[in-house]
């Protein structure tokens, strides 16, 4: 059996372990859930192809309030703001001590597709699909200035060598990713939702994983549900469980959803698992 047909053991949203007869279904999926399936694993057809865009419709996420959702997400980032801020002047101390370069950067991300269910007609008018608002992400600096000195950008690895020492610590503790909160207040992420790829990894990705693009329709997060099953991403087929993941997340996608993410991310952060 092939590595993309099998349900990952992974606990469910709705609390219990998921198994096949429990994997979550697609909203309004169509009749053939087997080609959806496929379609996670198989590269995408042309971009004007209709058998690109039926499964992608399939994946509508779930309905909810916008207001009570940036209410959440606001109150959530500024709370949080005040808790952390005694560990974030420490770690920009840290940081600032133990290599040259600045504490924090910044990278370009692509944020929320608002047009994915627009019409055809206005997706041909576009003189790009960039696949959604791009924005800057910030973060604490925990590689090396010259980390990708070629221009090019590269997955971090296990063992990178790029990465400083306090960066090594900030990275497993999830703690590089706290200035990311200033994207929230500023309305480009939630607090949950999936992690933003830069431009030329998800054209990249795109490209391989038909379905990736889906993940576009909710504004990226912090923490998701992804997150706290899988650790960083190395290869396509990481790439393949987390979209899985993902397209669970927006399917079930509320306000008890993402109190229910926060809460598992904590022994996630305090326990070190899956970061680098």
């Amino acid at each position: 059996m092939n590595a993309m047909d099998a349900t990952p053991d992974l606990p469910s949203l709705m609390g219990s372990p998921r198994t096949p007869s429990r994997a979550f279904l697609p909203v309004k999926a169509p009749a053939q859930p087997a080609s959806l399936v496929a379609s996670v694993s198989t590269p995408s057809p042309a971009p004007d192809s209709d058998a690109q865009q039926e499964p992608k419709r399939a994946f509508a996420p779930r309905a909810r309030s916008e207001v009570v959702c940036r209410l959440l997400n606001v109150t959530v980032a500024l709370l949080l703001l005040l808790i952390t801020l005694p560990i974030m002047l420490i770690t920009a101390l840290l940081v600032k001590l133990s290599s040259p370069g600045p504490v924090f950067y910044s990278q370009t991300r692509v944020g929320l597709d608002r047009r994915w269910n627009r019409t055809r007609a206005l997706y041909e008018r576009r003189r790009e699909d960039l696949g959604g608002e791009q924005f800057n992400i910030f973060k604490f600096r925990s590689m090396r200035v010259d980390a990708e000195a070629g221009g090019a950008a590269v997955w971090a690895t296990k063992d990178d060598d790029r990465v400083t020492t306090v960066g090594r610590l900030i990275r497993t503790m999830r703690i590089d990713e706290l200035p990311q909160l200033l994207n929230v207040l500023r309305g480009e992420m939630n607090v949950v939702g999936p992690r933003p790829e830069r431009p030329s990894i998800f054209v990249r990705l795109r490209e391989d994983i038909q379905l990736f693009p889906v993940r576009q329709r909710v504004r990226p997060g912090i923490t998701g549900w992804a997150q706290i099953n899988r650790s960083y991403d190395t290869d396509l087929e990481g790439v393949r469980e987390k979209l899985r993941l993902d397209i669970e997340y927006l399917q079930q996608q509320s306000f008890v959803t993402d109190l229910r993410i926060l809460l598992l991310t904590v022994p996630v952060v305090l326990f070190r698992r899956g970061g680098w």
